[in-house]
C-alpha cells in the first residue's frame, strides 16, 4: 500500500524538531532523521509506481514538505530536493531508472543549474566535468545530479529550434564526486548544502535527462504536471512550513513570557493578539492560494495530459507569493519575540535565519514574478519556462 506523504511526514516531525538544533550546529541532518527519511518512502514519493515509488499527487508532496519544514526548515528543504529529484525517474529509460531509483533506500540529490560541461565521447557516452554549489543533503546522497551544457569541442551545442544552449542533467554515483566543505551560512545550516565536483566522469547518455526537450516516459498525470512549477512549489512549501512553525513558537513563548517593564504575559497584550491574528490570516491565505492553484493544474493534468501556460503561471505566482508571505510572517513573529528571539537557544532565531536563506532560491526569488506578470499582461511565454 502506498505511503501517505502527510502521514509519513507527521511521524517524522517529532524527530526533526528534536534534532533541529543539533542539525543546525553540525550542518547536516541527524543520523536518526536520515534513517527515518530513507525508511519512510518520502524520498521516493515522486518516483513512478512502476519502480515501487509513491507517485504522489503534487498536493501530497506540498503537504508533506510543509509539515516536515514546520518541525525543521532544513529537514523540509532536504526532503523537497530529494523528493523532486525523483521526477527524473519519469524521464529516464527503464533500465537506467532502475539503476538509480531501484534501491528503495536510495537518496538522490544534486543541482539543476547547468554548471558542468558534457563532452560526447561516443554515441552512447559523455564525459562530465564541473563543480556545483548548493548540493543540499550531499553527505547523505547515493546519487547526485549535475546540470551541464553539452559541448562539442569548445562550442556549446545549440538547440534545434535556435533556443539556448542544450542542457542536460547527468546522474553519477556518490563515489564519483568530491565534496567541498563550503556551507558556512546563516540559515538552513542543517541542509549541509556543500559544493561537489566531478572530474572527467564517464556517464551513459541514457543516464542524462533534458527536462525541456526529452519526452516523458512515465504516463501518469504527475509527469504531465509542470516540472518547474512543482520544483517551485516544493521550495515554497518549505517557506510555508517554517512560517507555521514560527507562529507555533511565538504562541508558546507568548503564553510564558512577561516582557520587561510589563505585568501581563505577552499573550495578553492587544498588540500581540492583533499581530498574531494578521500573521495567521496571511499564512492561511498563502496556503489557500497554493492549494487552489495546485488543484486546478492537477485537474488539467489528469483530464488533458497537459497544463496551459496560464495555469503554469498561476503555479509560479502562488509559489513566489507563498515564499514572500512566509518571510513576512516570520519577520512579524520574530519581532514579537523581542529579546528572547535573538538567542540561539530560541527556535524563532533559527526560523528567522532559515526563511531568509530560503527566499534566495532562484525559483521563488522576486525575479520570478516577471514570468507570471508577462502572461497576465497577455504576453507570450514558452511553457517550458514554467
Amino acid at each position: 500500500m502506498p505511503v501517505d506523504p502527510l502521514d509519513a511526514a507527521r511521524e517524522l516531525a517529532p524527530v526533526a524538531a528534536r534534532t533541529a538544533a543539533s542539525a543546525d550546529a553540525d550542518r547536516r541532518l541527524a543520523a536518526e532523521l536520515v534513517e527515518g527519511l530513507r525508511e519512510s518512502g518520502l524520498l521516493r514519493m515522486l518516483v513512478p509506481s512502476s519502480l515501487a515509488g509513491g507517485e504522489a499527487t503534487p498536493a501530497g508532496m506540498v503537504a508533506a514538505v510543509r509539515e516536515l519544514a514546520r518541525a525543521d526548515g532544513a529537514a523540509g528543504w532536504c526532503l523537497a530536493v530529494a523528493a523532486t529529484s525523483g521526477l527524473l525517474a519519469g524521464y529516464l529509460p527503464e533500465e537506467q531508472a532502475e539503476v538509480v531509483f531501484g534501491d528503495q533506500r536510495a537518496w538522490v540529490g544534486g543541482v539543476f543549474a547547468p554548471k558542468g560541461r558534457a563532452q560526447p565521447t561516443g554515441p552512447e557516452d559523455i564525459e562530465l566535468s564541473g563543480r556545483w554549489s548548493f548540493a543540499s543533503g550531499v553527505d547523505h546522497c547515493d546519487w547526485l545530479m549535475g546540470g551541464c551544457l553539452v559541448q562539442e569541442g569548445d562550442q556549446d551545442v545549440r538547440r534545434a529550434d535556435g533556443g539556448p544552449p542544450h542542457t542536460r542533467l547527468a546522474l553519477v554515483p556518490a563515489e564519483a564526486v568530491r565534496v567541498f566543505d563550503t556551507w558556512d551560512v546563516s540559515g538552513l545550516r542543517g541542509t549541509g548544502s556543500h559544493d561537489f565536483e566531478v572530474q572527467s566522469a564517464s556517464v551513459p547518455v541514457a543516464r542524462t535527462v533534458s527536462l525541456v526537450s526529452d519526452p516523458r516516459r512515465a504516463t501518469g498525470p504527475l509527469y504531465a504536471f509542470p516540472v518547474f512549477g512543482l520544483l517551485a512549489l516544493a521550495i515554497a512549501a518549505v517557506g510555508l512550513g517554517i512560517a507555521r512553525g514560527a507562529v507555533d513558537d511565538l504562541v508558546e513563548l507568548a503564553e510564558a513570557k512577561v516582557p520587561a517593564m510589563a505585568t501581563r504575559k505577552l499573550a495578553d497584550h492587544s498588540d500581540t493578539q492583533i499581530r498574531v491574528a494578521r500573521a495567521e490570516a496571511r499564512l492561511r491565505a498563502a496556503d489557500a492560494l497554493v492549494d487552489a492553484e495546485v488543484a486546478g493544474a492537477w485537474n488539467a493534468a489528469r483530464a488533458d495530459g497537459d497544463v496551459t501556460v496560464e495555469r503554469r503561471a498561476g503555479l509560479r505566482m502562488a509559489a513566489s507569493h507563498a515564499m514572500a508571505t512566509a518571510a513576512g510572517v516570520v519577520d512579524d513573529v520574530y519581532s514579537l519575540g523581542g529579546g528572547s528571539a535573538v538567542y540561539a537557544s530560541n527556535p524563532l532565531q533559527r526560523r528567522f535565519r532559515d526563511v531568509h536563506v530560503a527566499t534566495q532560491h532562484m525559483l521563488v526569488n522576486p525575479s520570478t514574478w516577471e514570468f507570471a506578470g508577462r502572461v497576465l499582461l497577455g504576453g507570450s511565454a514558452r511553457a517550458e519556462q514554467f
